[in-house]
């Protein structure tokens, strides 16, 4: 049965947008999983004032790449989205835990979602930000 709410496809600026929200989300994913790499001394120290054991580090990262891996390959993007989602809803927990300002991961998980819904037609379907307009059925 198909479904009431037909939605047009993104329009090029609207899927141009989402590209690029994406892709700097995925880029700032990108940089702190590899700042682990890069500056490990550094990192180990972030991971202490946070109060992870130095030895999840590497576990966290990965975590990390993965989920960015799946948001960034177009047919597994919603599974991404929701992963990252839980692992930016950690490090929100994680700042409101130490005393800092939390608003930086909420913020990132507001640009993974608009990126993907500006981008992606099939969570358009899902949720459908107007009204369609009722036609008579006579």
């Amino acid at each position: 049965m198909p479904s009431p709410i037909q939605n047009a496809p993104a329009s090029r600026t609207s899927l141009w947008a989402g590209r690029i929200l994406s892709s700097l989300a995925l880029l700032l994913f990108v940089f702190t999983a590899s700042f682990g790499a890069v500056k490990p001394d550094i990192a180990k120290q972030g991971f202490a004032h946070y109060g992870y054991p130095e030895g999840a580090m590497l576990r966290i990262t990965l975590v990390e790449m993965a989920c960015a891996l799946l948001y960034a390959i177009p047919r597994t993007s919603i599974l991404g989205a929701i992963l990252l989602t839980g692992y930016l809803g950690g490090a929100t927990a994680t700042h409101v835990r130490v005393g800092e300002p939390f608003f930086l991961p909420i913020i990132v998980g507001i640009v993974v979602w608009l990126g993907l819904f500006l981008r992606d037609d099939r969570l358009r379907e899902l949720i459908p930000l107007r009204s369609s307009k009722k036609t008579s059925s006579l």
